[in-house]
């Protein structure tokens, strides 16, 4: 539960007190399953940076030696837009569980990165042919609507009063 405070306005009969009343608004239920939800997807997505950024053998084996050879290619700034992604996700995720507003612009940064390391990765790259089918596509593009709806419902919530 959130405690706001309204100002009522004004002073009454000379005095110099203001009035206040307290809203009371309640955390929605949904509020914790989305946190929770957003924090085990965004934990996958900081899995896979941290296997794949530290070549776990474990974790890279399954791929091909042309796709590491790509994903180890990547320029500075991809790999930088891809971290900011990754964590400000994982960020976002963590202060909408702690209801503050913040959560917002951090699931904002997590959307602009990870839209620009997927133009690199697709349009200015060989993304496409190195992945070797469609449903790389179809993922990524996923990824990128739960980035916009989790931006999306932090800005309601927040609206809402459910955040602070």
């Amino acid at each position: 539960m959130v405690r706001r405070h309204v100002d009522m306005g004004g002073s009454q009969g000379g005095s110099m007190g203001v009035n206040q009343a307290s809203a009371v608004v309640r955390t929605p239920w949904h509020l914790w399953v989305v946190g929770v939800v957003a924090l085990l997807w965004m934990g996958m997505g900081a899995v896979d940076y941290l296997m794949t950024q530290t070549k776990n053998a474990s974790y890279t084996g399954a791929f091909t030696p042309e796709q590491l050879a790509y994903f180890y290619s990547f320029p500075a700034w991809v790999v930088a837009a891809w971290a900011i992604g990754v964590w400000g996700g994982v960020l976002g995720a963590m202060l909408l569980l702690m209801r503050k507003r913040i959560a917002s612009w951090a699931f904002a940064a997590s959307l602009v990165t990870t839209v620009l390391a997927t133009f690199h990765n697709y349009a200015l790259s060989n993304g496409m042919a190195v992945a070797g089918d469609p449903a790389s596509l179809v993922f990524t593009a996923v990824i990128i609507l739960v980035a916009v709806a989790l931006l999306t419902y932090s800005r309601a919530m927040a609206r809402r009063g459910a955040l602070s």
